[in-house]
């Protein structure tokens, strides 16, 4: 089946599946993403070849890549999206394409029958615009919206070389958006 694409005039960007060809563009997303936790480039070109399915990307004219959400239906609870991440290029940030990549998602899900009843993320409790984001999600969909500690700060290892100083992880507030009114 042909996923549809859904156009955000708003914004100006064609939002379609996620491709292996769109690897690298996302890497260069996230890293200019504030807050964003930043994957190895390999581990983006593996979730735009093996979960696609769940993944969204936003296309300027010009066809590149200035926005994507990835996610993936969790094994234990079919009916939930996870969302991994969600980043929107400087260009394009303040225009409504990270919602938009929400929407086109779990709508493209639906019309596929796959699609998901509830939503999850995790979000930092400094992030700010992700918050508002699935906020914003989950009064559109008229679903409710919780969050508990999902991984406390104590649960990530310390990353920084013993020779310097770097903050400690935030912990990883769990959002649950449900039920999706279609």
């Amino acid at each position: 089946m042909t996923a549809p694409h859904l156009t955000s005039p708003k914004a100006a960007v064609d939002i379609g599946p996620a491709r292996p060809a769109d690897g690298a563009d996302l890497w260069r997303i996230a890293r200019g993403a504030d807050g964003l936790d930043l994957n190895s480039p390999y581990s983006y070109l593996l979730w735009c070849r093996d979960f696609a399915a769940t993944s969204a990307v936003a296309r300027n004219a010009g066809g590149r890549p200035v926005g994507f959400v990835t996610g993936y239906l969790r094994p234990e609870a079919p009916g939930t999206l996870f969302v991994w991440q969600v980043a929107v290029d400087d260009s394009h940030r303040g225009t409504g394409v990270a919602g938009a990549l929400l929407d086109a998602l779990t709508g493209r899900l639906a019309a596929e029958g796959r699609g998901p009843s509830r939503l999850e993320a995790t979000v930092t409790p400094g992030n700010v615009a992700s918050d508002r984001l699935f906020r914003s999600f989950a009064r559109r969909r008229g679903a409710a919206l919780t969050r508990e500690v999902l991984f406390p700060a104590e649960a990530f290892p310390d990353a920084a070389p013993a020779d310097r100083a770097a903050p400690a992880h935030e912990p990883e507030l769990l959002y649950r958006i449900g039920p999706l009114a279609p």
